[in-house]
């Protein structure tokens, strides 16, 4: 049996400017997303791909939740509003937000 259950999917498109996006991300969006009740939050940057080519997209974050209902609960919580409302003040390469369970 696995910890968590399902899981946020937020990945971002090449930003515009990507310094910016570094400076807003580290400095404002993150502070946001670490206040959702989550039991854990993972982000990364993509850097490549195995034939040396740029990535298709640019960042990625993961928000694991115990249950369906728990990713609800703290998704509709005013942490987890806030947090989504300030995707558009950063992501200028588009996002992608999508739910997978864990198998």
């Amino acid at each position: 049996k696995y910890l968590f259950m399902v899981k946020i999917v937020v990945v971002y498109g090449h930003p515009k400017d990507a310094e910016e996006f570094e400076k807003y991300y580290s400095d404002t969006h993150m502070h946001l997303a670490r206040k959702i009740s989550c039991q854990r939050l993972e982000t990364c940057k993509f850097i490549g791909t195995p034939d040396g080519k740029k990535p298709s997209n640019y960042r990625m974050a993961e928000l694991y939740f115990s249950t369906m209902e728990d990713l609800q609960t703290a998704m509709a919580s005013d942490e987890g509003k806030e947090a989504v409302q300030d995707i558009p003040n950063f992501a200028t390469g588009g996002v992608e937000v999508s739910i997978a369970e864990i198998s």
